[in-house]
């Protein structure tokens, strides 16, 4: 145990506590506008944090030309009924596709069609704001790779393996932090002129289904660390009786991934197949319907994916398996499931504290700003609601900047605070034989499950602050032997904390809000007459949790159904617990009660820069685990590139890929003509991953279209993914692929194609291709070309007469975008008997653009299709002919339907 004056002190301006999304993002910011930067990572910041494994797509991507700011805005406040700071979700609204461009200059990945705008797809039926990024699963490695640019490194000093376990405070600001090296044990003191908090979510709350003390929803090593740490700086936390609850996979502790499932057709039903859900934004009142419907007789619920087709399918594996849980595909093999012939069945998750998926967390203004002078949060720590990745980068650039502003404290470290946290970490060494940590936590969590876990009662929470009072005397006497035990007693320490916050806020405020997230059974109804306020919580002054109801302030956006006026807020004082001690009175006797109704290579991740060095094969790997840690020019990576051993040249493709010399994208496509097939995947994969970073120089056009000669195709395929996200090509050199053996090339071909806009020559291929997928693509880049020529509308009506009903569907749907003229309008009638679901979907959607005294009394007959999807089409088609009164009928009848889907479209035409 070292002594209390024996601690390593460390002087920065700007200390930014956390290595993940925001934390990154915030050092960058802040060193960027010239502060002196410490960034403090309890692990190791290349791979921690939620972005660990990567993201599979943006929730909140509001692009110009796809959605509006103030409907973004509008939504979010209407997801969290009302209780919103407008100013904060603003933030990220408007300032969110300047982060989006700023990540793709860093080489982060987001889908894009074949004209090169953002492939933004509606997801819930308001607004169009989720962007997938199907390759998305290196965002942490190119964060990573920025913070150590020779520029940044000058400014940024990253200090791995180091916990912090309080924000030090003096004459009442933020002046530095005090933790613990969790690999040594040293004592460590951080003085600071700003700390930006950036430590995720807690979500090592609720205990999940499965018992694992790490199975969780949220990133396990997110134990509330933040959420404690403001709270005993003074800092006001809010929003914390409003819990985070996910729907996930049953008996696997990860998401189902809708967001991801959803733009390739997939939906949510319950057992007899119907969609369900009637809420029109991700919230509480959304998960509490599938609450219900996991409960009741219709249940379970079911992520449906066996009726798409083969491709999408595929495509949806390829994602899903790689991306945020690289074990989810082995889960399903383990169960023999396939998504071809099993649906995903869904359940729910534990709860959790997090201001990026619900609205828990450190209250903050519109700079990043907490209620303690100098001190910042950002990212799932911070309260601003239904943040998400965007949202964290947002605010840790605002942060970033902010703190900026200031210089090291020069003063005396608060003494008091230090004996305090030195006495917190190091206590479990002085008992190393007492209660281990795994089981005080097990129990901890336990007692958070059984009487905080919606539905809450005033007597359930009664309990809970009974049991996590008692649970202070477990905590102190838990025993550790090593430093990275000390960790995880401190995060025990931590989500002891949280669970108080979480029922003391959740006893505090007496009305049912946001769906499940606050449920309770003795006041079931929301009462904005006295609970519109946010409900925050701070420590006072003698220790004691209290609170404050603080009326939301008025809007930046209007929002029908709410209208807040501000005003003072209103003390509440500390909150005290119900009597539970006896079941009612001592003195009563009972009495009658009435009823009371993300794929990597293996080889190249073994010997990339991450690998244990004890593991590697030869002197020329560990050369190069060396340079990974430099910025090394192109000419210090050549000789390894043309390496003998292929292991060598595979990895020096990843290190050429995480540093990015001057010249790496003429070196990754020559790589690509490699004779190792391992080599070319390599390099094939870092041209994509760096595809937004590369110049588009003619050294590069030449490399990659020497590589289109090759026999490897999944070169030739990235080569054209490569040259048409550049616009290195033309019609002529796209054009010549639509001949490729390899139908992945092919659609690839097809893809770039569009990019150039070439309707002729896709019109004639459209008919010719061999490959169902191919004749897919063509009818789909048909229309993204936009072209209303005879041409193309002469090679849509001739893939109306395909074999294939998915190509027909394809077609169909395409002549909604290009145009229905009569005769095709009458085929698209006729189609609406097809024997395939999918072909009636399209020919609904192709009478969209059809003339309505022909389409509308068609489509008024689809909406009573056997159906869901033909109905859904049929209603969207009817919106864009609702002037006609025929179609505003059918579309009132259809506001009945069976479907949440068909009847949420369908009232919101009318």
């Amino acid at each position: 145990m070292p002594a209390l004056t024996d601690a390593e002190e460390l002087s920065c301006d700007v200390l930014v506590i956390g290595g993940g999304t925001a934390g990154t993002m915030a050092a960058l910011t802040a060193a960027e506008h010239g502060a002196d930067v410490l960034l403090l990572e309890k692990a190791h910041v290349r791979h921690s944090g939620a972005l660990a494994m990567g993201m599979d797509g943006v929730n909140n991507a509001v692009i110009p030309g796809r959605a509006e700011p103030d409907d973004y805005v509008a939504e979010i406040t209407r997801a969290n009924d009302g209780i919103v700071d407008q100013s904060t979700v603003r933030q990220t609204a408007t300032r969110g596709y300047a982060m989006v461009r700023r990540l793709e200059s860093y080489g982060v990945k987001f889908e894009k069609d074949e004209h090169g705008d953002y492939a933004v797809r509606q997801v819930h039926r308001s607004g169009s704001y989720v962007l997938p990024m199907p390759e998305g699963k290196d965002v942490k490695k190119v964060l990573y790779r920025q913070l150590r640019r020779r520029e940044m490194r000058e400014r940024i000093r990253i200090e791995n393996r180091v916990m912090p376990v309080r924000v030090l405070t003096a004459r009442g600001r933020a002046v530095g932090a005090v933790g613990f090296h969790t690999r040594t044990g040293a004592f460590v003191t951080v003085r600071a002129g700003a700390v930006i908090l950036a430590t995720g979510a807690c979500g090592r709350l609720g205990l999940p289904a499965s018992g694992y003390l790490y199975g969780t929803y949220e990133n396990p090593t997110n134990a509330g660390d933040g959420y404690a740490m403001a709270y005993h700086a003074g800092a006001e936390l809010t929003g914390i009786e409003c819990f985070q609850i996910n729907p996930l996979i049953k008996d696997y502790n990860g998401p189902a991934c809708a967001y991801v499932a959803n733009p390739f057709g997939g939906y949510q039903v319950n057992r007899h197949g119907e969609r369900f859900v009637d809420s029109d934004y991700w919230s509480g009142q959304m998960m509490a319907e599938f609450a219900a419907e996991v409960a009741g007789d219709r249940g379970p619920v079911y992520l449906k994916l066996s009726h798409l087709p083969e491709e999408s399918v595929a495509a949806l594996e390829s994602i899903l398996h790689t991306t945020e849980r690289p074990t989810r595909g082995t889960f399903h093999a383990g169960r023999g499931h396939d998504y071809r012939t099993h649906d995903i069945e869904m359940h729910i998750s534990e709860i959790g504290l997090c201001g990026g998926h619900s609205a828990s967390g450190v209250r903050v203004d519109d700079h990043a700003r907490t209620t303690v002078p100098r001190l910042y949060a950002a990212g799932d720590l911070a309260c601003v609601p239904h943040n998400y990745m965007i949202g964290a980068f947002v605010f840790g650039d605002l942060a970033g900047a902010d703190a900026a502003r200031y210089r090291a404290y020069e003063g005396a470290l608060p003494e008091d605070q230090l004996r305090e946290a030195h006495e917190l970490v190091y206590r479990p060494l002085r008992h190393p034989d007492g209660p281990p940590q795994p089981q005080v936590e097990y129990k901890l969590r336990r007692f958070v499950n059984d009487y905080v876990a919606p539905p809450k009662s005033g007597a359930r929470l009664s309990l809970a602050l009974e049991a996590f009072e008692r649970m202070r005397a477990d905590i102190a006497e838990m025993g550790a032997r090593t430093p990275h035990e000390l960790m995880r007693c401190a995060e025990v320490t931590f989500i002891r904390d949280c669970a108080e916050m979480a029922a003391r806020a959740s006893l505090a405020r007496t009305e049912s809000r946001w769906g499940l997230y606050h449920d309770r059974l003795d006041h079931p109804e929301r009462d904005d007459a006295s609970w519109f306020h946010h409900l925050d919580l701070r420590k006072s002054p003698s220790g004691a949790m209290e609170f404050t109801a603080r009326p939301v302030a008025p809007y930046l956006v209007p929002v029908d159904g709410f209208d807040p006026v501000g005003g003072p807020s209103r003390a509440i004082g500390e909150v005290h617990p119900e009597q539970v001690a006896t079941a009612g009175a001592r003195e009563m006797a009972p009495v009658a009660a009435g009823r009371r109704s993300t794929a990597r290579d293996d080889a190249a991740v073994r010997s990339g820069p991450d690998a244990d060095p004890a593991a590697t094969g030869t002197p020329r790997l560990l050369e190069l685990l060396a340079l990974a840690e430099e910025q090394p020019e192109l000419s210090v990576l050549e000789p390894y590139l043309t390496d003998r051993d292929p292991a060598v040249r595979r990895t020096a493709v990843t290190v050429l890929t995480e540093t990015v010399p001057s010249g790496t994208g003429p070196a990754l496509a020559s790589a690509l003509t490699d004779p190792d097939a391992a080599v070319r995947a390599a390099a094939a994969a870092s041209l994509r991953e760096l595809v937004e970073a590369l110049p588009a120089e003619a050294a590069l056009r030449d490399g990659l279209t020497a590589a289109l000669a090759g026999s490897d195709p999944v070169v030739r395929a990235a080569a054209l993914d490569v040259l048409r996200a550049l616009r290195l090509g033309d019609a002529g050199l796209f054009g010549a692929a639509l001949s490729d053996a390899d139908v992945e090339v092919r659609v690839a071909a097809v893809r770039a194609l569009v990019s150039v806009d070439a309707a002729s020559e896709l019109a004639r291929a459209a008919t010719a291709d061999p490959a169902r997928e191919v004749r897919v693509a063509l009818a789909k880049g048909l229309a993204a070309v936009g072209a209303e020529t005879a041409t193309v509308r002469e090679a849509l009506a001739g893939l109306l007469d395909d074999a294939d009903a998915l190509v027909r569907a394809a077609a169909y749907t395409a002549l909604g975008t290009t145009g229905c003229p009569a005769p095709l309008a009458g085929r698209a009638v006729a189609a609406l008997a097809d024997p395939a679901w999918q072909v009636r979907a399209g020919a609904s959607t192709a009478l969209s653009a059809a003339d309505p005294a022909v389409a509308v009394p068609a489509l008024a007959e689809a909406v009573t299709d056997p159906n869901a999807d033909v109905r859904k089409a049929a209603v969207l088609a009817l919106t864009r002919h609702r002037s006609a009164p025929d179609a505003r009928a059918a579309l009132a009848s259809a506001t009945g339907d069976s479907d949440a889907d068909v009847r949420a479209y369908a009232a919101r035409a009318l």
